[in-house]
C-alpha cells in the first residue's frame, strides 16, 4: 500500500501543475481578465522569444554526465521515421481528403514533447536532469519539424514538396536556433557572466508556464462532434498504443531511470500546439488540428499520470 502510495504521489505531483496553469488560463478569459486574441499574440512572443531561451539554457547548463545516450537518441529519432513513412503509406487508404491526411499523420507523430518534457522530468527527477531532456529536444525538435513540413507540403493540394520553403523553415524555427546555439556555446565552453546568466534563466523559466496558461486560455468545447472519429482514432493511438509500445521497446534495448521516463514524453504527450498554426497556413485542416491539440492535451492529464503511476510502481523511475 504504502508503494502505492509513493507512485499515486509520483504521478499526482507530475501532472497536478499542468492542470493548474491550465485551469489558470481557462479562467482568465472566462473570467474576461483578458481575450483570446492578446493570449495568441503572447503565444506568438513566447514561441519566438522565450522558448528560444529555455532551449539554449537547459543545453548551455548540461553537465556531461547528464547526456543522454546514443541509443536513447537513436532508438527516438529512428522510430519517428518510420513511424512517418507507415503513417504516410496507411492513412491516405482510410482518409480520403487532402487537408485531413496531413493532419492526422501529424497529429499522430508529433508530440508536445517541448511543452511537456522540461517540466515534467524536472517534477519526477529533479532539475539536475532536465539537461538530458533538453538534448533530446534538440534532436526531437528538429525532427518533428522536418517532418511536419514534408508531410503537410506532401498533401497540400499538389502534393508537391517545395525545397526552399522547407528548408527555410527548419532554419527560421526559434526552438532550433535555441538549441543549436546553446550547443555552439557547450561545445566550445563559452561561459556567460552572470548578469547575463540570470535574465536568461528568467526568461527561460517563463516558457512552459506561459505556454501552459495560453493552452488553457485557448481550450474550447465546441464543434467536437464533427470530428469525433478522427480525434479518437488519433488520440488512442497518439496517447495509449504508442507510449505502451516504444516503453516497452525502450526498456528491452535496456533504457532506464530518466531515458526510458523521455521515451514517454517523446511519444505520450499531447498533440503539438504549434501542428495547429502550421496546419492553417500549410493548407492543412486547421479546424481539426486544433481539435487535436485541445482534446489530447485534456486527455493526456489522465493518460500521462497513468502511464508515470504504472512505471513508478514497477520501479521504472528510480
Amino acid at each position: 500500500m504504502g508503494r502505492m502510495a509513493e507512485s499515486f504521489m509520483v504521478a499526482f505531483n507530475a501532472v497536478a501543475p499542468f492542470l493548474v496553469l491550465l485551469g489558470i488560463g481557462f479562467g482568465a478569459v472566462r473570467l474576461k481578465l483578458t481575450d483570446r486574441a492578446f493570449m495568441n499574440r503572447l503565444n506568438t512572443l513566447n514561441f519566438k522569444l522565450f522558448f528560444p531561451f529555455l532551449m539554449f539554457n537547459n543545453i548551455y547548463g548540461a553537465k556531461p554526465e547528464n547526456m543522454p545516450s546514443p541509443k536513447l537518441l537513436i532508438m527516438g529519432a529512428g522510430s519517428v521515421v518510420l513511424l512517418v513513412i507507415l503513417l504516410v503509406a496507411i492513412v491516405p487508404k482510410i482518409v480520403k481528403e487532402n487537408p485531413r491526411r496531413g493532419v492526422i499523420i501529424q497529429g499522430i507523430f508529433r508530440s508536445n514533447f517541448v511543452v511537456y518534457g522540461i517540466p515534467l522530468t524536472n517534477y519526477v527527477f529533479g532539475p539536475e536532469k532536465t539537461s538530458v531532456c533538453g538534448m533530446v529536444i534538440l534532436v526531437m525538435v528538429s525532427l518533428f519539424n522536418i517532418c511536419g513540413v514534408i508531410v503537410l507540403e506532401l498533401f497540400r493540394e499538389g502534393g508537391k514538396i517545395r525545397v526552399k520553403p522547407l528548408l527555410l523553415g527548419i532554419a527560421k524555427n526559434p526552438l532550433l536556433q535555441g538549441c543549436l546555439i546553446g550547443l555552439l556555446f557547450y561545445l566550445l565552453q563559452i561561459r556567460l557572466p552572470s548578469f547575463i546568466t540570470a535574465p536568461v534563466s528568467s526568461l527561460a523559466g517563463a516558457a512552459t508556464t506561459l505556454a501552459l496558461v495560453v493552452l488553457g486560455a485557448n481550450l474550447k468545447f465546441e464543434e467536437l462532434r464533427k470530428n469525433s472519429r478522427a480525434i479518437s482514432a488519433v488520440l488512442g493511438i497518439r496517447l495509449l498504443l504508442l507510449p505502451a509500445v516504444m516503453v516497452a521497446f525502450g526498456y528491452l534495448i535496456g533504457l532506464r531511470d530518466v531515458e526510458l521516463f523521455l521515451v514517454l514524453m517523446i511519444f505520450g504527450t499531447p498533440v503539438a500546439t504549434s501542428s495547429y498554426p502550421m496546419a492553417q497556413n500549410m493548407g492543412g485542416d486547421g479546424q481539426l488540428a486544433g481539435q487535436l491539440v485541445f482534446v489530447s492535451t485534456v486527455a493526456s492529464l489522465a493518460t500521462i499520470f497513468l502511464f508515470i503511476f504504472t512505471m513508478s510502481q514497477l520501479g521504472l523511475l528510480v
